[in-house]
């Protein structure tokens, strides 16, 4: 299960990433998305990228989700929108999930390299998932620059970078053939909206028993990001092609 902090900081977030509904629109463009493509979303959250690209391109989007105020989110908005013929979001753990083979145009696993474990478990369980001459796409953190800093939170996170994210790619057997990366104004918007969502629930919610909890962890991520992260974290989108057999 998802962390509650993450469900109150997240609560007001349409896209659950550091990243804009226009660069997500380039993904769709990438993935040379249409009315025809089939597209597996893992961690689907609270379905923004899956809407937007549905929406846009009249694709067909199946989100998996382990959260389920999520899950529930991403139904409603699907509805509000008219969506739920094109777009699903089935309630699980994609990790024990057998995905059928060769089953999508493109697979997407956006900010959650965890839920396989990391970086290159999750390339390779979502290649199986794609057909020959489709697209894995997966959202994840870098650093920009090394060494990090003694104090910083984030150093001991399992991430490489720019250069040693397209390595993991390819070893895999996927050639990276895009990286959309975040701007620092993506990643205000995204840190920024957690702040506010926080402050505001924890004025409506001063008696709730994880109100100090959630405080606590709110203003360590705060510092952390004004401290540390603008300058040593970024995130992109990589996309790997699995070559036609």
């Amino acid at each position: 299960m998802i962390p509650r902090y993450y469900i109150v900081a997240e609560s007001e977030h349409e896209l659950q990433n550091p990243i804009s509904e226009e660069k997500l629109l380039v993904l769709g463009k990438t993935l040379a998305l249409d009315r025809s493509s089939r597209v597996l979303d893992v961690a689907s959250g609270r379905g923004g990228p899956a809407l937007l690209l549905a929406g846009t391109y009249g694709c067909s989007v199946d989100g998996i989700e382990i959260e389920p105020a999520f899950q529930a989110v991403a139904h409603e908005h699907a509805h509000e929108r008219e969506l739920s013929e094109l777009v699903s979001f089935r309630l699980g753990d994609a990790s024990g999930i057998d995905l059928a083979p060769s089953a999508y145009d493109a697979a997407l696993c956006l900010g959650a390299t965890f839920v396989y474990g990391g970086l290159a478990e999750t390339v390779a369980a979502l290649a199986t998932s794609v057909k020959p001459g489709g697209y894995v796409a997966v959202g994840e953190p870098y650093w920009r620059r090394l060494p990090l800093p003694a104090d910083y939170d984030e150093r001991n996170e399992l991430f490489t970078t720019l250069d040693g994210t397209v390595t993991v790619f390819e070893t895999e057997g996927l050639p990276v053939v895009s990286v959309i990366a975040s701007s620092e104004d993506d990643w205000d918007r995204y840190e920024t909206l957690h702040w506010r969502s926080v402050a505001g629930w924890l004025a409506a919610n001063p008696d709730d028993p994880e109100a100090e909890e959630i405080r606590s962890r709110s203003e360590r991520h705060k510092r952390s990001y004004l401290r540390f992260g603008r300058d040593y974290m970024g995130w992109a989108i990589f996309v790997g092609w699995k070559r036609p057999i």
